[in-house]
Formats: structure tokens, C-alpha cells, sequence
């Protein structure tokens, strides 16, 4: 066991934060960050951290800048306040999209904010459902990538259980992601071959796979803007599917995403809590939200204690 488990909240998902900390057992350490007239962040840690093992929790979801220079100087305060380790909690990593070269002149943010995050001080990093799996090799720390996975599960299987489903992936790169849903749901699989003319601006979509009188669930890391789920869903619907719903571990919902989600012809989004909406109505028509605080409490706990990570999952992980 390392030292004092203690739990710090960030300000971007407080809600999280707190549940997360009841279920590895602890309060939350308290923390004050302020923003001063220039709008610089200030932070104080208001408990002794003297030889503690911390956990920050922090998305970097929108503001996302702001949410990531909140948690560098959270990490830095503690580094200053002699934690004997420190790991920042990324339920949500914004910046992972960014991670290669995709034409000449433009920056891999996802290194960038990797090698930000460790030299403020983190020395090792917990974060869920990477938008890809080679994001962990940018951390010099060791990285434990949870998956969402167990809890969106259990819920399709207690919705969906008599019904013929088919797993659809919104993309190539995310075949494996949908294969492993198709296995455990026992239903087929198809893939939307997709054609992008820009970020954000999908052009062209065609189904590869029989989707014909089927009940279609989507699955994918994250819905951002929104516009790669409705066209994909109108595109199924032409080739003949029942009803269409999603299924993503990070509610994004950036733009008009919230407007126009609830009128396209997707039934139910069905999302975890790593990104807060303060703004969204606890119950919705159209948006599912489970929550993700007890897998990464166990975590945290594990962590702590020096556990495997890896015996959350099981056969999950592959």
C-alpha cells in the first residue's frame, strides 16, 4: 500500500469527483482554485498532502483549456506540498483526437498535453476509453486506460435482451471496439464506411454489413458535434434497419449537438458520466447517462493498494 489515499476534485466534473471518492471510501480533499481578475487560475490545498498517494480528478472537457491548465496547477500545488505520488484522473481526455500527423504543418497535441501533464508533476495517469489505444506510449508514467464497456454493457443487455441487433462501427478504426459489443450481445456486425471532406464534415456514408430488420445500436469513444451519428443513422435506415440508437462512453455534445440529436432519427443515446452537462435535464428522451464513478473508484482503490487494474475487466479488456 502507498501512502494516504486522498482524492481531489477539479472543476470540471464535480459530480463525478464525489461519487468516485464515496466509492473508493474517502472525502474529498478540499481545494480552492480561484480566477483572478486577468483570468489566471490560483489554487490552495486546504488539507495536509505531506506523503500522500492523490488522485486529481479532472476532464479536460469544455472549457477544455481551461480545465487543463486547472489541473496542471493542481498537480504542481501538490508536487510543492510533498505528495508522495500523484495521478491525475482524466475520466475524459480531450486531446487524444490529435495524436499523429494527418497532413504537413500541424501539431500532435496529444504529446503535447501528455508531456504537459507529466512534467506539472503527474506520475502516473488514469483515464477511460482512449480515443486511441497509442495515446498511452506519449505518457512517460504508466497509464491505466479504463473501459466503460462493463457499464454500458450490463445496460444494453437489460434493454436490448430479446431483440435482433446488429453492432454498427461509424468508422474503420472502430472495428474492434464494435466487435467486442457484437460478441458479448450476441448480434451481427456492420461498419459505415464514412468519407470526410474536414473535421467535424462527414460527405459520404455506405453500410458495409446486413442491417435489414434489425435493431442498430452505434458504437464509438465519444458524440461531439453530433453529425457523424445522424447521417450514419440515416444512412442505416435506408438500408432497411428497425430503429437506430448510440452508444459512447464521452457525451462531448458540442455546437448544436443537443438541438439537433433529439430531432434526427436516432431513438436513445446511451452515454457514461466522464463529461458533465449542467445544462441537460436529469432525465431525457433521447440521452441515457450511466455512471462510471464506481468503476474507476475500485481503481483508484486498486491503484493504491497496488492491485491489479487489470482483473476489473477480465476478459473485458480484449
Amino acid at each position: 500500500m502507498r501512502g494516504k489515499l486522498s482524492i481531489i476534485a477539479g472543476r470540471s466534473n464535480p459530480i463525478l469527483a464525489a461519487s468516485i471518492a464515496k466509492a473508493a471510501g474517502v472525502e474529498l480533499t478540499a481545494c480552492d482554485v480561484r480566477r483572478y481578475s486577468d483570468g489566471e487560475l490560483g489554487v490552495e490545498i486546504r488539507e495536509n498532502v505531506r506523503g500522500h498517494d492523490v488522485f486529481v480528478v479532472q476532464s479536460t472537457s469544455t472549457p477544455g483549456n481551461d480545465h487543463l491548465m486547472e489541473l496542471l496547477i493542481i498537480m504542481d500545488a501538490l508536487r510543492r506540498a510533498s505528495a508522495e505520488r500523484i495521478t491525475a484522473v482524466l475520466p475524459y481526455f480531450g486531446y487524444s483526437r490529435q495524436d499523429r500527423k494527418t497532413k504537413p504543418r500541424v501539431a500532435i497535441t496529444a504529446k503535447l498535453v501528455s508531456d504537459l501533464i507529466v512534467s506539472a508533476g503527474a506520475n502516473r495517469v488514469l483515464t477511460m476509453d482512449l480515443h486511441a489505444g497509442q495515446v498511452m506510449g506519449f505518457f512517460n508514467v504508466p497509464v491505466d486506460n479504463l473501459y466503460a464497456r462493463p457499464v454500458l454493457l450490463n445496460y444494453l443487455k437489460e434493454q436490448f435482451e430479446e431483440d435482433d441487433l446488429c453492432i454498427v462501427s461509424p468508422d474503420a478504426g472502430g472495428v474492434a471496439r464494435a466487435r467486442a459489443y457484437a460478441k458479448r450481445l450476441d448480434a451481427s456486425l456492420a461498419i459505415i464506411d464514412k468519407r470526410r471532406a474536414s473535421p467535424n464534415e462527414v460527405t459520404e456514408m455506405n453500410v458495409v454489413g446486413d442491417v435489414k430488420d434489425k435493431k442498430v445500436i452505434i458504437v464509438d469513444d465519444m458524440v461531439d458535434t453530433g453529425g457523424t451519428l445522424i447521417k450514419a443513422a440515416d444512412a442505416l435506415l435506408e438500408n432497411g434497419a428497425k430503429e437506430v440508437y448510440a452508444c459512447c462512453t464521452h457525451a462531448v455534445l458540442s455546437g448544436t449537438a443537443k438541438e439537433r440529436i433529439p430531432g434526427s432519427n436516432i431513438k436513445r443515446v446511451v452515454v457514461s458520466d466522464t463529461i458533465y452537462h449542467g445544462d441537460l435535464p436529469g432525465s431525457n428522451d433521447w440521452l441515457e447517462r450511466l455512471t462510471v464513478a464506481p468503476l474507476i473508484g475500485e481503481a483508484i482503490r486498486r491503484i493504491n493498494m497496488d492491485d491489479s487494474v487489470s482483473l476489473l475487466f477480465g476478459e473485458e479488456q480484449h
